[in-house]
């Protein structure tokens, strides 16, 4: 539901196959059929006795009903509801707000509003509220707050109203159709300035640097546009040509960092907030966010070949790069493969620069493919999840990654991934250079 910026108009839902006025008369209460059954048997008794007083006393029993119905009927039809969320994306364990706001567009009062969001079970208990009678034209809001351990994507909504009237002789309901997306990304990790590499040219302090593409003896110029500064006039290829000719614009090279994280389901034990995928999917995210707001073209690479952005993606914004593969790490699940092939084919041709991994248990054949990967890249730091398998075996695959190339550390649990990133910056090769 669009709030603010667009009228608070909620669209209502559930209607009764029987007809709106003839379902109303479905949520009549006990009381409210107990008047319509006085109103009745005092109208026969006044026939049969022949009182027309009587005869009044029930028509007053059974018109009080119906007339709540009628009213609180139309009172339905022309309340409006919004919801926004602040923020709509969050950290798991980190709190969202929701507001919700109820306007009455009727002409007349509403009776006793009665609020249920529909909220699932993971982000708490359904929130109910109890307003009192709204004004016409009037507003309420309410707010309430979800949370969650997991990430994910989830559905706040259709919100349930339920209306009653001041006497107690009526209750109908209306559940909105719209309803609104909280994402729950992945818990994000502060590490430190360190310098693992991931320049253009595999070395280097990690800034982004703007340096020319080629010298001015060989440098490939291009056609004079309205406005080019005449100083940028490249006076040979003018010559050549017969027509002006100017330099090209020095093309900044950015340092880059791909994030390669291991989701097959054959790599982890466990499961719950606190398992080994869960903790490669923070430190992934963790690492993405780190490298990205300190100018690394950032990319996130798994097991399955999947590459964000791709080369189809449009968004050139550095933020919305970031934005998007966190997103994409909040729904991320374990795929059915049982190696990193996917991985190695789509970084067929590799870029220098540096390359992260985090990855699950791993044998000989997947050791292998990690060693050509580290190939491909300017530096390489390997996180393996411990736990897997034993001690010794483990042990035996962080040497052979490190005698590939890797710097590799075991990711214990508990163990704070600022600290193994600080010491993969101490093990990697050339770690004299200052932090970025």
């Amino acid at each position: 539901m669009a709030w603010p910026g667009a009228p608070a108009t909620g669209g209502a839902g559930g209607e009764d196959d029987r007809g709106p006025l003839r379902a109303a008369f479905g949520g009549l209460t006990t009381r409210g059929r107990s008047f319509l059954a006085a109103g009745g048997a005092a109208a026969v008794c006044a026939y049969t006795l022949g009182q027309p007083d009587l005869l009044r006393v029930g028509m007053l029993l059974a018109a009080l009903p119906v007339l709540c119905v009628v009213v609180l009927h139309r009172t339905r039809s022309r309340v409006a509801a919004a919801r926004r969320l602040a923020p709509a994306r969050v950290p798991a364990g980190s709190e969202s707000r929701v507001h919700l706001r109820v306007e009455n567009v009727a002409r007349v009062p509403s009776g006793l509003l009665l609020l249920q969001d529909r909220v699932p079970y993971v982000l708490g208990p359904r929130p109910r509220f109890v307003l009192d009678r709204v004004e016409p034209g009037g507003r309420r809001e309410v707010t309430y707050r979800v949370r969650s351990d997991l990430r994910g994507r989830y559905p706040l909504g259709p919100l349930q109203l339920r209306l009653a009237d001041p006497f107690g002789m009526v209750e109908l309901s209306r559940s909105f159709n719209a309803f609104d997306v909280m994402t729950v990304l992945p818990r994000i990790e502060d590490l430190p300035p360190v310098a693992l590499g991931g320049d253009s040219n595999g070395h280097g302090d990690g800034r982004q640097r703007a340096i020319a593409i080629a010298g001015d003896d060989d440098i490939i110029p291009r056609d004079y546009r309205h406005g080019d500064d005449l100083r940028r006039v490249h006076w040979r290829s003018t010559a050549h040509r017969g027509s002006l000719m100017v330099r090209r614009e020095e093309q900044p090279l950015k340092a880059r960092c791909t994030v390669l994280l291991d989701t097959r389901r054959g790599g982890y034990v466990g499961g719950g907030p606190e398992s080994p995928f869960e903790r490669a999917v923070s430190g992934a995210a963790s690492v993405v966010a780190h490298v990205a707001a300190r100018g690394y073209a950032v990319r996130l690479l798994t097991d399955t070949g999947t590459l964000l952005p791709g080369p189809d993606t449009e968004a050139s914004d550095p933020s919305e790069v970031t934005g998007l593969i966190l997103d994409a790490l909040a729904v991320v699940e374990h795929s059915a493969g049982g190696g990193l092939e996917g991985a190695q084919a789509a970084l067929r041709g590799g870029d220098g620069g540096l390359l992260v991994a985090f990855a699950g248990a791993l044998d000989d054949e997947q050791v292998a493919v990690l060693g050509r990967l580290r190939q491909r890249a300017g530096n390489a730091v390997a996180f393996v999840a411990a736990g897997q398998l034993g001690a010794a075996y483990e042990a035996d695959r962080l040497r052979a990654l490190r005698a590939a190339g890797w710097t590799a550390l075991s990711h214990h649990p508990g163990v704070p991934l600022a600290r193994l990133w600080q010491q993969a910056a101490a093990d990697a090769p050339g770690s004299g250079r200052r932090p970025y």
